[in-house]
């Protein structure tokens, strides 16, 4: 039987309709028509006025850090429970990671960040992840970072299509950046974006995001840049897929719910949707508990694999990856234990509700240790 993948691309039709017009115009290099497109039509979908299309969600987190001045000697709050390319920014723009544990939302804790900035001055900017498809609380993000002068960047990379009190996730901190790797809720196989309401310093990462050439007939710099565009053909791809996220986001929220009805059984649990918004639900994610469920984490998924279906632990948080030894936490139990018994499930929005049924069938079966879990 064909793999079920956890989160694989799916296409809207569109997109080759789209990149042979690209093709056809000989707009195949950096920038371009579906790149000036791309960007007004994500900032519409967010509701943000500003948008610059870029490489990677990385590079856009890398530009929000550098045009807020942020630097060497500085200091960035950051969500632990997150994947690497949060804290990997803060890095390359010269600063060091504090990082923060999550409440129970999954998403970062605001308490534990008034604790951190009250303790650290050196915090310049903090960096809130929308995890798996969830925003954080930032109206409570905002009432600690304010007073104290500290900017937000939104980690919305896993958010796109989800809302924060009935406003699209991506206008809620100084700068967001979403990602448009090949399994996010749409792809441009690989691209990100970042999006702002300061068109000045937007602007300014734009010229940092080419080289920091400065508007001359030659080629002249006054500043240190980047290669972080996004390819016309690429944004070809993005503008096919984001006329479809809705569509998109349904179905997840879909599988989402349907797994919740069939996996109701002692010992699983879910990431809980936070009253103050509403998920895409990028990635559908279980806690196990093994004395309850009389199964775990690693089983389960062990189990999954044997029969070609790819789940995955939830993120290792930041505190615990070696090379963050020596960062700053506050908290991480929280984080630390989720990791220990979190498992996401395959979420793509074209899964079936008959590979849906094999993936339940081969995890409640690991319970009982039928051939399906002893075939590992």
């Amino acid at each position: 039987m064909p793999r079920i993948f956890l989160s694989p691309p799916h296409l809207s039709g569109r997109e080759l309709e789209l990149l042979r017009e690209a093709v056809e115009s000989n707009w195949i290099a950096p920038l371009g028509p579906n790149v000036d497109a791309f960007e007004r039509e994500l900032a519409e979908v967010v509701g943000v006025p500003n948008a610059l299309a870029l490489s990677s969600g990385s590079a856009a987190l890398h530009l929000a850090l550098v045009v807020l001045g942020i630097g060497p000697g500085d200091e960035v709050a950051c969500s632990s429970f997150t994947f690497s390319s949060s804290a990997n920014a803060i890095v390359y723009a010269g600063a060091s990671p504090v990082f923060v544990d999550c409440d129970d939302t999954w998403t970062m804790d605001p308490e534990l960040l008034d604790r951190a900035l009250a303790e650290r001055p050196r915090i310049k900017a903090a960096m809130p992840v929308d995890l798996y498809g969830q925003c954080c609380d930032y109206d409570a993000i905002a009432a600690v970072c304010e007073p104290r002068g500290v900017s937000v960047v939104q980690d919305a990379a896993e958010s796109l299509g989800a809302s924060y009190r009935g406003a699209p996730a991506g206008g809620q901190g100084a700068f967001a950046a979403f990602s448009f790797n090949g399994n996010k809720v749409i792809t441009t196989s690989g691209g990100g974006m970042l999006v702002s309401r300061d068109r000045e310093r937007l602007e300014h990462a734009r010229k940092l995001s080419t080289q920091a050439r400065e508007p001359v007939p030659h080629y002249e710099h006054t500043e240190i840049g980047f290669n972080y565009r996004l390819s016309n053909l690429l944004a070809a791809v993005g503008r096919a897929q984001l006329e479809v996220l809705p569509e998109r986001v349904a179905a997840r929220r879909q599988i989402n719910a349907r797994y919740r009805e069939l996996l109701d059984a002692p010992g699983i649990s879910f990431m809980p949707e936070a009253d103050y918004g509403r998920s895409n639900c990028w990635l559908t994610c279980i806690v196990v508990e093994p004395e309850e469920s009389g199964t775990d984490r690693e089983r389960i998924r062990l189990a999954l694999e044997a029969e070609d279906i790819e789940s995955r632990p939830l993120w290792k948080p930041m505190h615990l990856q070696p090379v963050f030894r020596d960062a700053p936490i506050f908290g991480g139990d929280t984080s630390a234990g989720l990791f220990e018994r979190g498992l996401c499930l395959p979420s793509g929005s074209a899964l079936s509700d008959e590979d849906q049924d094999r993936v339940v069938e081969i995890l409640l079966a690991s319970r009982a240790g039928t051939k399906s879990s002893q075939s590992v």
